[in-house]
């Protein structure tokens, strides 16, 4: 296990014995989805998995979605913000 250090953070990374780091791949959910998954502000439950406990939505590096659903996910939840389904802050 080494150190690095960003930013004034030290970031933990675990190497395995041949030397590559352990990463998972992210995949955007709507992509994947063939079903008619279209991004509702109305549905307040998908929209929370996407809003850290401080209520700041996560961003698409860390959440995996492409940058098209990432707009229309961001734009859903400022909508139902608005109109308070979901709290601006917690």
């Amino acid at each position: 296990m080494r150190f690095k250090e960003t930013r004034g953070r030290a970031i933990k990374t675990i190497k395995k014995k041949d030397s590559r780091l352990l990463t998972r791949k992210k995949f955007c959910r709507f992509c994947a989805d063939d079903k008619a998954n279209a991004i509702d502000y109305k549905d307040a439950r998908r929209l929370e998995a996407f809003v850290t406990e401080r209520g700041k939505i996560i961003s698409s590096r860390i959440s995996g979605n492409c940058a098209k659903h990432q707009r229309l996910l961001v734009e859903a939840m400022k909508k139902a913000r608005f109109i308070s389904l979901l709290p601006y802050t917690r």
